[in-house]
């Protein structure tokens, strides 16, 4: 890792290699993008939380995987059309299940127990920051019609979260904007399998970047030595996306990558000889 990059607070907290990053909180685990999820990938002591955001109607930064609400809740529609109020009174472990197809949570979010109430709803980014404080997050801000850039950087500073995020995004005019208001945050470079391509043949655009990523976000089945070489000799951290089995999670070690982003933080902890 080169000097400058390594300087950064959000890699100098990093204490395992490599590290667990839960995926949604750990969707394969419990209902992702939920309060509950991320209680309980606390609860396994991963090393960082990953999460998605948009901005709703009334300007306000929720959790939500999908720009419609209909593929995780039992509402219909895109996030920017419901206000927070609106979008928190959805089931947000609507459509979640285990791996035997049962479904525990396919009700309204009032008929739910009452303790199950506010671990299922959507959740607001503030409420994720104010109920994790010292934990460090991977925050991605989904493509979507409303920028997300302005409201994040400002919660970041407000709840002195910037040392211990990383932004990420696949749009390069969120992640500009972004860079522009809060340069101070780390951030990554999200690939798809033809953006890696152009990144490992044709640099060039990369160097001339005034605020440079300091981590490569790649999909586990492209990640390969060349690619890990390529990381280091460009100063960038490489986390792997999302790796849900136990062979890619081994191989994933096996070539060591610097984090690995999944939706079963449980077995990759135990794979890892963390669970203790």
């Amino acid at each position: 890792m080169k000097e400058a990059e390594q300087a950064h607070t959000f890699l100098l907290q990093a204490k395992n290699h490599p590290e667990v990053i839960a995926h949604r909180g750990g969707n394969g685990q419990w209902p992702g993008e939920t309060m509950a999820a991320y209680k309980g990938a606390m609860s396994l002591k991963v090393d960082v939380l990953e999460m998605d955001i948009y901005l709703t109607k009334d300007r306000k930064l929720v959790l939500m995987h999908d720009e419609y609400v209909e593929k995780t809740t039992n509402g219909k529609g895109p996030v920017h059309t419901f206000t927070l109020n609106e979008i928190q009174q959805l089931n947000a472990g609507y459509h979640w299940s285990e791996d035997d197809e049962n479904f525990p949570y396919q009700m309204p979010l009032d008929q739910l127990p009452e303790d199950l109430r506010k671990d299922l709803r959507v959740p607001s980014l503030r409420e994720v920051l104010e109920a994790f404080p010292r934990m460090r997050m991977v925050i991605e801000m989904k493509p979507a019609s409303l920028s997300p850039a302005a409201a994040l950087s400002g919660l970041l500073r407000e709840y002195d979260m910037t040392d211990r995020v990383l932004v990420a995004s696949f749009s390069g005019d969120f992640m500009n904007e972004f860079r522009g208001l809060c340069g101070e945050v780390a951030t990554s470079l999200s690939l798809s399998g033809k953006d890696l391509a152009e990144l490992l043949f044709g640099v060039n655009w990369f160097d001339d970047q005034p605020i440079k990523p300091l981590v490569l976000e790649a999909p586990h089945y492209l990640v390969n030595e060349g690619l890990v070489e390529f990381a280091r000799h460009r100063g960038l951290m490489l986390h792997a996306w999302t790796v849900n089995k136990l062979s890619n999670m081994t191989r994933m070690k096996a070539l060591g990558v610097d984090g690995i982003i999944t939706d079963y933080p449980g077995p990759l902890m135990a794979l890892l000889g963390r669970d203790q």
